[in-house]
């Protein structure tokens, strides 16, 4: 692996953005009485998760802030897979198509906790 130079560079954020692709594309086909509420909510909050993401690579001089961030990231791909069970119980999302998306969103979570695990790689002094 070489040197990462920005967030862009993270597989963690390489997976998030693919992922809010996929949920994007996915709740074109929510019904139009969902676009403000869970249509918004699931977009939003799987948006977020490379934001948070890119943020904490901003701030990771100051590990408290760093982690803080990855923290938030991992609330909101948590959300994320909330919104999409709940897409799923109201018959908007394939079951196949859910449980994917779970299944990926998991190893999203896992990869943010591996980063939060292993913050002193991250942080620390730069020129």
């Amino acid at each position: 692996m070489g040197y990462v130079q920005s967030y862009r560079d993270l597989d963690v954020y390489k997976l998030a953005k693919t992922l809010s692709a996929n949920i994007f594309e996915l709740t074109k086909r929510f019904p139009k009485e969902e676009t403000y509420s869970l249509t918004d909510q699931v977009r939003r909050s799987s948006r977020s998760v490379g934001a948070q993401i890119a943020e904490a690579w901003g701030k990771r001089r100051y590990e408290k802030h760093f982690i803080s961030k990855l923290t938030d990231a991992d609330g909101e791909q948590q959300e994320t897979q909330h919104w999409i069970e709940t897409a799923r119980d109201c018959s908007y999302l394939a079951d196949e198509d859910a449980v994917t998306l779970i299944e990926k969103y998991t190893q999203l979570g896992k990869m943010i906790g591996s980063m939060i695990n292993k913050y002193t790689s991250f942080c620390g002094k730069r020129n």
